[in-house]
């Protein structure tokens, strides 16, 4: 069956003019698809019931098939979809007080970069995701929040997955997410562990999407023993493509740090990542570690924390700590898995 989500409007159109319907029907299936976000052909009721009995019978709406659903205490909803094949993946939806609503979504089914403290890095790569694989998952949310009298307002690609490892799919779903849900650019933010090459790829490509930097320690031993990506590009080669990128597109770049308590939160990393960044056009995120099974460590907390954020402001970096969400739900930042089909298995 065709994925209608799949299909740029001039297919949409190709496809219905081949069934004999005139031109104006695709403008009117596409207003339910993305300005109305329906979830079935029966509420397109300006349509004819043969058109819509015919794309019922040979077309669908999406491929997501949600396995499971969880809320937080602090209204975060996390979903596990199940995708054709059988592999499953998760992405979060999170509420915030001053009325941002915000998908996290994956752009891979398990994770290749193997970072230690990240439950899906602990589950290994199973498969890339389509470009309407990502871009269904913030539909979904989108069309939950218009059915309240809400609306989606930003979105991150920091769910499962490694976005610029899916570099193409990526990119192409954040330009569907502008151009037919209506985010802004600068609504939407990529996070990567530091793939130096698609970082300066990033930078040409003239959007005004945010960028984040999993960087999480300053130097390249200890980088190397949290991401593994860092024996391929050091901490200065990763360095010079964030620079490249401010210096392109004028935009602010942020780094993403988890503090892992008498790990990577002492005064010496502190100073150590303040002389780094010192003078860059950047922001440090600063996450209390959210806890994965897998890895032993716990977050940093109180004062500890304070003191890292005293010591950056002395280098001129700014620093905020992020509040963290649907960590009762296994849904924060590093904690979402599931169980992946890894190629080949069973054969």
């Amino acid at each position: 069956m065709i994925n209608l989500y799949e299909l740029t409007q001039d297919a949409l159109t190709e496809l219905l003019v081949s069934w004999g319907e005139p031109k104006f029907r695709a403008g009117q299936v596409w207003d339910w698809l993305y300005n109305r976000q329906v979830a079935s052909f029966a509420e397109m009721t300006n349509l004819p019931k043969t058109l819509r009995t015919r794309l019922e019978a040979e077309t669908r709406l999406g491929v997501l098939e949600t396995a499971a659903e969880q809320s937080s205490r602090d209204g975060t909803v996390k979903r596990l979809y199940r995708l054709p094949d059988g592999q499953l993946i998760e992405s979060v939806l999170m509420l915030y007080d001053d009325d941002r609503r915000t998908a996290c979504i994956s752009t891979q089914a398990g994770c290749a970069m193997g970072c230690v403290f990240c439950a899906t890095g602990q589950m290994g790569f199973a498969r890339n995701l389509t470009v309407a694989e990502i871009f269904e998952q913030a539909l979904q949310y989108a069309r939950l929040l218009t059915a309240e009298g809400d609306r989606l307002s930003n979105v991150v690609l920091m769910g499962m997955g490694e976005p610029f490892h899916n570099y193409d799919a990526s990119l192409e779903a954040i330009r569907r997410l502008m151009s037919e849900l209506g985010i802004g650019a600068r609504h939407i933010t990529v996070s990567t562990v530091g793939l130096v090459p698609q970082i300066r790829r990033f930078a040409d490509e003239g959007l005004q999407v945010k960028l984040a930097i999993s960087l999480h320690a300053a130097t390249d031993g200890e980088r190397g023993a949290l991401l593994p990506v860092n024996k391929r590009w050091s901490v200065a080669e990763l360095l010079d493509a964030c620079r490249y990128y401010v210096e392109k597109s004028g935009r602010r770049i942020t780094f993403e740090w988890a503090l892992i308590h008498k790990e990577n939160d002492t005064p010496q990393q502190a100073h150590a990542l303040g002389a780094l960044l010192k003078g860059l056009m950047c922001h440090v995120n600063l996450i209390p570690l959210n806890p994965t099974a897998a890895y032993a460590h716990g977050p940093s907390a109180g004062e500890r924390i304070e003191a890292f954020v005293a010591v950056l402001a002395e280098y001129g970096v700014s620093a905020t700590v992020r509040v963290r969400r649907g960590i009762d739900i296994d849904a924060g930042c590093g904690q979402l898995k599931a169980s992946v089909l890894h190629p080949g298995a069973g054969e």
